[in-house]
């Protein structure tokens, strides 16, 4: 495995981040008060190319390979003290573009994808329902055929960016029966009739990306807006999920950085019992261990990227990288907050925001416990 960077790679990284820096730092934390979509910001991140980064150019992108992408997404997760931005951004080109961008037929790439890295459309994901999040074989969203499409009936719930969504990638069932095969994928705009989208969701984190419901009610969706063919649903959210859990935290990589180095500083200059903090073997233990998740956490990520660069599988390792980011930025988080002592856990201070962040990592994309689950089976267990 090779994870060196190229000249023109460090220069890329470098540029985002300052990109980052500039122009994504100036009311973030009032958005995440408010609760309000930076709309703002993320149409500065379509205009610089970030959305853009693995689409092909044709399509309005730049046709970044997958390591050049996590690369870039670290630097915007340092540079951009808003982790839900981010994360954000992430969902729609992991889960949505992605699926396009591969499953796609050459019209339905020519409508959506533009629009994605222009930052003109935003694209949500929707497959978790109130009685089925990671069992797909128990989906009750059903899509019943009709003459030239299909009428969809159901609810879809906690959908990442529903609330300011455009389209929809939707996961439903056209037979019950068959499982997860007869999970198929549609496509489905703001505005279809029988298609409710739902007032945005109250949460613990990341409180400026917004959540929400979606509702169909006899919701016809014509056949040029089925992604693929009938009960092909599972294997290409199986296909997208191996990217997102590889590459989703490749921004947090960058925020837990920015954090480790933040807690440095701060012990550096603190000064309690005549001596800077940093000096007392319970503060500095755990900033060693910091830097050992950061460490260990980037060689993971960065494998995943690695195989998928190389087009080899990477369901295991990208299930592990997913499994252990996400515990190891929470356990950080609760490490910089008692670093920090009772600041930490003041609001004005921010260190708090990023445990609340870091909390919904152990959920999206496949629980902790669901990821472990993947590993013991493909162990033969």
């Amino acid at each position: 495995m090779e994870f060196s960077w190229t000249e023109e790679q460090l220069e890329f990284k470098d540029c985002v981040l300052k990109f980052a820096e500039k122009e994504l730092n100036n009311n973030d934390a009032q958005c995440e008060k408010r609760e309000v979509f930076p709309r703002e910001n993320w149409q500065k991140c379509a205009d610089f190319g970030i959305q853009g980064i693995t689409v092909p150019e044709k399509y309005g992108g730049s046709e970044q390979d997958i390591i050049t992408a996590m690369l870039a997404m670290e630097a915007l997760g340092y540079g951009c003290h808003d982790t839900g931005l981010p994360f954000g951004l992430s969902a729609q080109m992991w889960s949505v573009q992605y699926t396009i961008q591969k499953f796609g037929t050459e019209e339905q790439k020519q409508k959506y994808l533009p629009g994605f890295c222009e930052g003109r459309l935003i694209g949500a994901q929707a497959i978790t329902e109130p009685e089925a999040g990671s069992d797909m074989s128990n989906l009750q969203t059903y899509a019943k055929k009709q003459d030239n499409g299909y009428v969809i009936n159901g609810t879809k719930t906690m959908v990442t960016l529903a609330p300011v969504s455009n389209v929809a990638v939707v996961f439903a069932t056209v037979d019950r029966k068959m499982g997860k095969w007869g999970i198929t994928a549609f496509l489905v705009e703001k505005g279809t009739v029988g298609f409710q989208i739902c007032p945005e969701l109250k949460k613990m984190g990341m409180r400026n990306i917004p959540m929400g419901d979606l509702v169909f009610e006899e919701c016809f969706i014509p056949e040029e807006n089925r992604l693929g063919p009938e009960g092909a649903g599972t294997s290409f959210f199986n296909s997208a999920m191996e990217s997102e859990r590889g590459c989703i935290f490749a921004s947090q990589l960058g925020a837990m950085e920015r954090q480790l180095e933040r807690c440095v500083n701060y012990t550096r200059q603190r000064r309690q019992f005549g001596q800077t903090i940093g000096k007392f073997q319970s503060v500095s233990n755990r900033i060693a261990d910091m830097k050992v998740r950061l460490e260990t956490a980037r060689l993971l990520l960065y494998k995943v990227g690695w195989l998928r660069k190389m087009n080899k599988n990477a369901v295991m390792e990208a299930a592990m990288a997913k499994l252990y980011f996400s515990e190891c930025f929470v356990q950080s988080s609760m490490d910089a907050i008692r670093v920090h002592g009772g600041y930490g856990y003041m609001d004005e201070f921010e260190v708090e925001r990023d445990l609340r962040d870091s909390v919904g990592g152990v959920l999206y994309a496949g629980t902790s416990d669901i990821q472990r689950n993947i590993i013991a089976g493909l162990l033969g267990l």
